[in-house]
């Protein structure tokens, strides 16, 4: 534990306040490793394509960095590869219906969420359906496994505290779930269950890939009972972490609350890109406490210098740390009360800034001034 103390203060903090002192503005994490290791099973992948854009993008250099490819009825096939803007036509000649229907074959059943995967992959295939519910276009995205994303925030693992992650689709957020299942479950020996609604954290199949290492994965079989499931887990399998992605509704937040309430950790998303996203959506701003808005006598107002009607929050966040992945090494790490708090007075708040330097090490910026853009 030694040089890894949250510097907002807190019980835990006080414990470590003589380490605290002796860390500097800027530090590294020792622990951070020099590089990442990438499971992709990109074979299995590219099976499900036509002959030619398999061969073309087996041959890739670039086919590490796939994300994606698009197959669109009557359109040519598009690839889409990490860090670069728009797509790349695989091939001039458009898609066809039969070509749609030998992917389809080739994958597991779609959900009503229209996902689908490759058995023992985590590999995600989304269909778009025409008005009569036949396939017209399929987005094939390359599920990884990779490990050496839980450095960005080994440290606060050891708190034990509830940790939501918000940014744009892409940034790398169910990819650090699935590592955080796997570090929980067998480094700190937590027993751990994923809400896995679209298996897009365990992948496709009854048998949970083995990137999430001893955690449990229940699955879901619609996305609206999401919430239901959560509860479940807690009544019958006794975790003390339960993971889930992509909270959205109100039902989803409520559910989160109730689990916090009885003591056991929440890792979990939520659509945003940064706190104040959720802050002013009121279907999750219950995940950061809730927000009302409260009345003051006139010597209080004059006290704060506000207005009489201000903006407060209304009850404990469900999460105590709340991260923005605004790249994949690149994050800002809240301690949701005080940060809260601070933006609905009109303040900045203190955060995190955590990050990779040249040598792949995790460098932590502490007490960096919060303006919601560029820090």
């Amino acid at each position: 534990m030694a040089g890894v103390c949250v510097p907002w203060g807190g019980e835990a903090c006080r414990l470590l306040l003589p380490i605290r002192r002796q860390l500097p503005l800027s530090f590294a994490l020792h622990k951070s490793s020099s590089s990442m290791i990438v499971n992709d099973n990109l074979s299995s992948f590219l099976e499900i394509l036509p002959r030619d854009l398999r061969h073309r993008l087996l041959n890739d250099p670039r086919r590490n960095q796939l994300v994606e490819v698009i197959m669109d009825l009557g359109r040519p096939p598009e690839a889409r590869y990490l860090g670069e803007r728009g797509g790349q036509f695989l091939r001039n000649i458009e898609v066809s219906m039969e070509e749609l229907v030998d992917a389809q074959e080739l994958v597991g059943e779609f959900g009503a969420d229209n996902r689908a995967g490759i058995e023992g992959t985590l590999h995600r295939i989304s269909a778009i359906r025409n008005r009569k519910g036949f396939v017209v276009g399929l987005t094939c995205r390359v599920g990884r496994a990779v490990s050496g994303h839980i450095d960005m925030l080994y440290d606060l693992l050891h708190y034990g505290k509830s940790i939501l992650f918000v940014g744009r689709p892409g940034v790398g957020k169910t990819t650090v779930l699935r590592e955080m299942a796997r570090v929980l479950s067998d480094e700190f020996q937590k027993r751990v269950v994923i809400i896995d609604t679209s298996n897009e954290i365990g992948g496709d199949g009854d048998i949970p890939h083995s990137a999430i290492g001893g955690a449990r994965r229940m699955q879901v079989p619609k996305p609206s009972l999401q919430h239901k499931v959560m509860i479940e887990a807690v009544e019958n399998h006794m975790p003390q972490v339960i993971i889930v992605d992509e909270i959205g509704t109100e039902a989803e937040a409520l559910a989160c609350r109730s689990i916090a309430e009885r003591g056991v950790m929440l890792i979990g998303t939520a659509h945003g890109e940064q706190l104040q996203n959720i802050i002013k959506n009121p279907t999750l701003s219950d995940l950061i406490g809730g927000i009302e808005t409260v009345t003051l006598g006139d010597e209080e107002a004059r006290a704060r210098r506000s207005q009489k009607s201000i903006l407060e929050r209304k009850a404990p966040p469900t999460f105590y740390f709340l991260i923005e992945m605004r790249e994949r090494d690149y994050w800002i790490a809240h301690q949701t009360e005080k940060s809260v708090d601070m933006l609905l007075r009109g303040r900045n708040p203190m955060v995190e800034v955590r990050k990779r330097d040249e040598e792949f090490k995790v460098v932590i910026e502490r007490w960096k001034s919060y303006d919601g853009q560029g820090i």
